[in-house]
């Protein structure tokens, strides 16, 4: 008789620095280091800071439902199994899928840029080899280990942290004339239009870009089931998480806001090439010799570091489907390490052919994947509220060992904040296709499942 060698459980390697690195890997991406320039022109220097001040107290009262969730629940694949136990087996696949795509086009954006900007230093040398390089990296790295991903993807957040933390420490110190140049204080909040140039819509609108730039903090409950010790890793993991965001956010968002002019932000706009990243304006201004060489190296880091997170999020999910019965069995075998190979490689395809449609068709197919991506983060943040709002009313609340402060006021100013995020994208025409895409994907996902597996009978998610 041969031994089998087919595994179907994930390993429980990841502490909570592991945690903490994949969220901010998640999170912190290209959009700080090169777009918040033109996100402080949308609001104004002042409307911008206080536009991510609310955005992170919404983001931390999600976050309070999710780590109730993750720790009584503490399963790979987090909220797609909340979903399916809460709300319906329907709900968990739709919300499966519809995080699953979001990461795949992700994804696909991170090696295009990542390949863009290698041309920096290779121009002879076509993209496409650039991010078939760059995948193959990302796949070795998750493929190896659970603790093997774990640790790269720590050690690539912590460059980036690293680079915030200078701009801040930096910036700070020119604001209080601490360098060789005189102090610029605060006259940059003022603007020739007073302290909001775009009025209260320039205020909300910014909010509503906040939601999503806090987005990935919730790969920490995709992570629960390969986490030591769950009880008490998830909590402190999500508070230590939303703490280091909001500083690093704010803190850069401050200097930048208080360093450079806002009418030279104003005619930078979406300009989003290296040179004008405001990181780089703000280096050059103190004096930091290479600038811009060591920006785009670091942005680089960051692309890669959200993209590493992104197909650990994709493939765990596809694990955790297979678990439920909503995908074939097969993409519930792990390898001796614990890793879902074939979830992963299948994962990584998706990312490749969103990489291929955003070159092929960018106004067609890729605009419909990016603007599923976008409708996404906020409907699973409601999904994530909802969950807990029903798995409570279900338990004895003092037997939980980790509970949402605040309920039932967080999560209900949470899902009201979430909704009102929904219906104001209908009014800006630069995200309403999110609703276009996004709405008809829901309905597909619920009718897809209904005819393949509410027909031919399904089994619940494995405890």
């Amino acid at each position: 008789m041969t031994s089998d060698t087919s595994h179907t459980d994930v390993h429980r390697s990841l502490g909570a620095r592991h945690l903490v690195m994949l969220a901010l890997g998640g999170v912190i991406g290209s959009g700080l280091f090169i777009s918040s320039g033109y996100t402080i022109t949308q609001a104004g220097p002042l409307g911008t800071v206080i536009a991510y001040l609310v955005g992170a107290l919404i983001a931390w009262m999600v976050m309070a439902c999710l780590g109730e969730l993750a720790v009584q629940y503490p399963e790979s694949g987090g909220f797609h199994v909340y979903a399916y136990r809460a709300i319906s087996p329907a709900a968990g696949f739709t919300t499966a899928w519809l995080y699953w795509l979001c990461w795949v086009a992700a994804l696909g954006s991170e090696l295009t840029a990542s390949g863009l900007l290698m041309q920096r230093w290779f121009p002879d040398v076509e993209v496409w080899v650039f991010c078939l390089v760059f995948a193959g990296v990302l796949f070795a790295i998750n493929a190896v280990s659970v603790r093997g991903f774990g640790e790269t993807e720590f050690w690539l957040s912590l460059i980036k942290v690293a680079a915030i933390v200078v701009l801040i420490v930096v910036g700070f110190a020119a604001i209080a004339g601490l360098g060789p140049r005189e102090a610029t204080g605060l006259s940059n909040f003022v603007t020739d239009d007073g302290l909001f140039p775009t009025g209260a819509s320039g205020v909300f609108i910014t909010i509503l870009a906040v939601f999503y730039a806090f987005s990935g903090t919730e790969l920490i409950a995709i992570a629960a089931g390969e986490t030591r010790d769950p009880h008490t890793t998830i909590p402190r993991a999500l508070k230590a998480t939303l703490l280091r965001l909001v500083v690093f956010f704010v803190g850069a968002i401050f200097v930048i806001a208080a360093l450079i002019p806002f009418d030279r932000l104003k005619e930078i706009g979406g300009d989003e090439s290296v040179e004008n990243s405001p990181f780089v304006l703000v280096f050059d201004l103190v004096g930091i010799p290479y600038a811009g060489d060591i920006m785009a190296v670091v942005i680089i880091v960051a692309l890669l570091s959200a993209g590493n997170s992104g197909l650990y999020a994709c493939s765990r999910l596809m694990y955790s489907m297979a678990r439920a019965g909503q995908l074939p069995a097969a993409f519930g075998r792990t390898t001796a390490q614990g890793v879902p190979l074939l979830a992963l490689s299948v994962s990584l395809a998706g990312g490749l052919i969103a990489l291929v449609s955003s070159v092929v068709s960018p106004g067609a197919v890729y605009l419909a994947l990016v603007s599923i991506a976008g409708f996404a983060v906020v409907a699973v943040w409601m999904v994530i509220i909802v969950s807990q709002m029903r798995l409570r009313a279900t338990i004895d609340p003092t037997t939980l060992s980790y509970s949402t402060p605040g309920y039932p006021v967080v999560p209900i100013v949470a899902l009201v904040a979430c909704s009102l995020s929904l219906v104001a994208v209908a009014f800006d025409p630069n995200q309403v296709a999110a609703l276009y895409f996004g709405i008809p994907f829901v309905l597909v996902c619920w009718g897809v499942h209904y005819v393949t597996i509410d027909r031919r009978g399904r089994r619940s998610p494995e405890a």
